[in-house]
C-alpha cells in the first residue's frame, strides 16, 4: 500500500469515527431538550416505567437509575435492574456531562470509557416527577418517574407525547416493578 493510500485510509477512518461519535451525541430532529433544566432537581432516583427495547436492558425488570454529583461536577449514573432469566441484580455505573450548557436537558452519558451517547430530556413535569428521555435517535426512549408506578391515564398521556415526537410507542416495553413494592 502506498503512503498516499495509507494516509487517505487513515484520514477516512478518522473522519468516519468522528462522524459516528458525534452522531451519538446528537438528538432526533423531533425533540428539543427541556429548558430551563435544573440538574439539582433532576438528581436522585428514577424508575423506568417504559422503554423501547435494546440489548443492554433486555430481560431486565425493576429498572432504576440514580443520579448524583461527582466531585468534578459531572453526574454519576447508576443503572440497576433485575435479570429475570439469571435471577440476579445487574448494575452499570457511568458518567454524564452536559453537551452544551447546564440549563438545557441535553447530556451525554458513558458507561464505556471515552464513548458517549446522548441523553436528551425532552419532556419534564414542572415538579420533576416524570421525564421522557431520548437517545441520539428515535430508537431510544425511556419513560421515567420518581415513583415505581404510574396510573394508566398518566402513562397514556406521556405515551401520546412520545408518539407525537416520532417514537414507535406501540413497541414500548413496560418492565415489571414488583421488587419495589
Amino acid at each position: 500500500m502506498t503512503v498516499k493510500l495509507k494516509f487517505l485510509t487513515r484520514t477516512l477512518t478518522t473522519f468516519a469515527a468522528v462522524v459516528l461519535l458525534s452522531a451519538c451525541t446528537g438528538m432526533p430532529q423531533s425533540v428539543k431538550p427541556v429548558t430551563p433544566f435544573s440538574v439539582d432537581n433532576y438528581l436522585g432516583t428514577w424508575y423506568e416505567i417504559a422503554r423501547l427495547d435494546h440489548s443492554f436492558e433486555r430481560g431486565l425488570s425493576d429498572v432504576s437509575a440514580v443520579y448524583s454529583l461527582n466531585d468534578d461536577g459531572s453526574i454519576k449514573v447508576t443503572n440497576r435492574g433485575f435479570d429475570t432469566k439469571d435471577q440476579e441484580w445487574q448494575q452499570a455505573d457511568g458518567r454524564a456531562v452536559f453537551v452544551d450548557d447546564e440549563n438545557k436537558g441535553h447530556l451525554k452519558v458513558s458507561f464505556f470509557g471515552p464513548f458517549y451517547s446522548s441523553y436528551v430530556v425532552f419532556f419534564l413535569e414542572p415538579d420533576y416527577s416524570v421525564a421522557l428521555v431520548s437517545g441520539f435517535n428515535t430508537d431510544y426512549l425511556w419513560l421515567l418517574a420518581r415513583a415505581p408506578e404510574l396510573d394508566e391515564a398518566q402513562i397514556s398521556r406521556y405515551v401520546a407525547i412520545a408518539q407525537k415526537a416520532g417514537f414507535e410507542t406501540d413497541k414500548l416495553i413496560y418492565p415489571e416493578q414488583s421488587r419495589y413494592q
